[in-house]
């Protein structure tokens, strides 16, 4: 069985901290999300700051408008360190064709591998409905007609998704909690294990690495849990 290989969400407020993590962290930790709250602190520095360091950058910013605006915002994004970028689903097939474009025709002018895109379906900090495996996998199923690599999505709804398009369609999930740890304002959570079960491909952790009195000690324990 594969591993699910770690994400350090960089959720920090300036690029001072960012850095710091990165230092300390890499490259026991070989990738870096770069989200909302960062990029609207220092935007692409932060970027820069990890590509410099070596590492890879999951830059998740959830694009969602309309498809030239989407087009555009994502051929700003690209650089040779962006492993991933996300679009938010919801966002329509049109406009995540857009987004798919921007990537092949950013990464073929500047001669580098198109990063992987991913279709964000519903975030984990939403409570579990009854429809909500459903609407997953159909927003699932739109990314992939649209040409998207994978997805965002809890868990919870991994199984479902990897049964229904395939080995091969990457499956990131948030809202990873070490055994014993809170949820936070996550909902839908879950442990390594479990994550380890449904086989995604990368989890995505935060605040219990950030918090940690030695986030290098509760990185390592993560990565013992994923090595099991």
């Amino acid at each position: 069985m594969n591993r699910p290989q770690l994400i350090l969400a960089l959720d920090v407020d300036n690029l001072a901290q960012a850095e710091r993590l990165v230092n300390l962290l890499f490259p026991r930790v070989k990738i870096f999300k770069v989200g909302s709250q960062l990029f609207t602190a220092c935007g692409p520095e932060a970027v820069k700051m990890i590509a410099k360091k070596g590492a890879q950058v999951f830059l998740d910013l959830k694009f969602h408008d309309i498809p030239n605006t989407v087009y555009s915002a994502v051929s700003c994004g690209l650089a040779d360190s962006v492993f991933m970028i996300t679009l938010h689903t919801q966002g329509g097939k049109k406009m995540l064709e857009a987004g798919l474009k921007a990537a092949e025709d950013k990464a073929k002018k500047l001669m580098i591998k198109r990063p992987f895109l991913l279709g964000v379906t519903i975030l984990t900090s939403e409570d579990k409905q009854a429809d909500t495996e459903k609407l997953v996998l159909a927003r699932a199923g739109l990314a992939k007609e649209a040409g998207l690599d994978g997805v965002v999505c809890s868990v919870q709804e991994a199984v479902g998704i990897r049964k229904q398009l395939g080995k091969d369609f990457i499956i990131v999930s948030p809202g990873i909690r070490p055994s014993g740890y809170p949820g936070d304002d996550q909902s839908r959570v879950a442990t390594i294990k479990q994550a380890i079960e449904a086989a995604v491909d990368f989890i995505v952790v935060g605040r219990p690495i950030l918090k940690a009195d030695n986030p290098l000690n509760a990185a390592e324990q993560i990565l013992r849990e994923l090595a099991c």
